[in-house]
């Protein structure tokens, strides 16, 4: 991997960023910008030309409350001028009853990506979304808390909002008005910084791939992640990292009709052929069985990687749990939003993303 591939990465998880923002924001021309002119989607309800897609969407949201879409672990390939990805999309929404109270979502899924560099600029051709699961709710802000409305100054935030009505639109203008533009430099560095940032890229890769392996109950996948004298400490298994793959790919056929990890705020340090990271991670899991239970876990992620022969991998990883909920399954919730989404992500090689190809 080169510096300028980690470049492109970087461009094309701001588009992917811009998106989430462009939904959440109801803007859809923001929305738009996502995508090359030509470029389409495939969210099952809706499946056309990006622009159509934008006004529809957009449409919708401003009819409705804020939502918030976390888009993480950006599994990107590049090959010159194209690329391809895979993002795992946690978002929040709430939907009217059909005939009862509201209903509060949280929805996780992933979107399969095409992008094409036109004219210097990395944009979208097609998006194609996957749902994998759905925890939710029942009831309206009493159950999840409401905004908080105008009080006392020491005590006011904030609030998400749509189009320019968004706190977070004016703060983000303030905050480019106020960066210093003229005179700027490029900046030159040496050989161990650029190392060092090609590195942390293909380790953010391995924790990727690490996430597709255990959801995908891909044991080969997983089991390249970790060097053969790896140890694993999570609590469902200790011991090597070969050894983990089979027996936590088994466990998961077993126990659970789904699981989903979400990765985010990843902090990794690099020293020569040697590092070490913290990953926050949120998984979300249905049991088997007659009575199903949805389980959110929060927790970190604590590894040492090294590079040997070339390879990044990791050396050391044990899970640190930090809060557990768990509740009746909804999962199997079909209606309303979720009636047109029907491609559903699948345990092996049936999963979307194995059909999905090179950039």
């Amino acid at each position: 991997m080169s510096i300028s591939q980690v470049a492109d990465r970087q461009a094309i998880t701001n588009v992917l960023a811009q998106h989430s923002r462009g939904v959440d924001r109801a803007d859809a021309g923001l929305l738009a910008d996502c995508y090359h002119p030509d470029g389409t989607v495939d969210y099952r309800f809706y499946a056309g030309p990006a622009p159509g897609f934008a006004a529809i969407l957009c449409a919708a949201q401003k009819a409705g409350p804020v939502t918030l879409h976390r888009t993480a672990q950006m599994w990107i390939e590049t090959e010159g001028d194209h690329a391809v990805s895979e993002s795992y999309i946690m978002a929040y929404a709430s939907s009217p009853g059909e005939s009862g109270p509201t209903t509060q979502h949280l929805i996780c899924g992933r979107y399969l990506d095409r992008h094409e560099r036109r004219d210097g600029r990395w944009r979208m051709n097609h998006r194609t979304y996957v749902l994998d699961t759905s925890v939710n709710w029942t009831g309206g802000p009493e159950v999840i808390g409401a905004l908080p409305a105008l009080g006392p100054l020491d005590h006011h935030v904030p609030t998400g909002g749509h189009g320019s009505a968004d706190a977070g639109i004016a703060l983000l203008a303030q905050a480019c008005a106020k960066n210093p533009t003229r005179g700027a430099q490029t900046m030159t560095h040496d050989a161990s910084t650029i190392d060092a940032v090609v590195s942390r890229q293909q380790i953010a890769d391995l924790t990727m791939a690490y996430c597709r392996g255990v959801d995908r109950a891909d044991e080969a996948l997983l089991a390249g992640v970790f060097h053969p004298d790896s140890t694993i400490v999570s609590g469902a298994f200790n011991g090597d990292g070969c050894t983990f793959a089979a027996e936590i790919c088994a466990l998961v056929e077993a126990t659970y009709e789904q699981t989903f990890h979400s990765i985010a705020n990843q902090w990794i340090e690099v020293d020569g052929d040697g590092a070490v990271g913290e990953t926050y991670v949120i998984a979300v899991s249905t049991s088997r069985g007659d009575e199903k239970t949805d389980t959110l876990t929060g927790g970190r992620y604590i590894d040492r990687f090294e590079r040997r022969d070339g390879r990044w991998a990791i050396a050391e990883r044990t899970f640190v749990l930090d809060w557990l909920r768990s509740e009746p399954s909804t999962r199997d919730m079909t209606g309303g939003m979720y009636a047109a989404l029907d491609l559903h992500g699948t345990r092996g090689k049936g999963d979307p993303v194995y059909a999905f190809g090179k950039a």
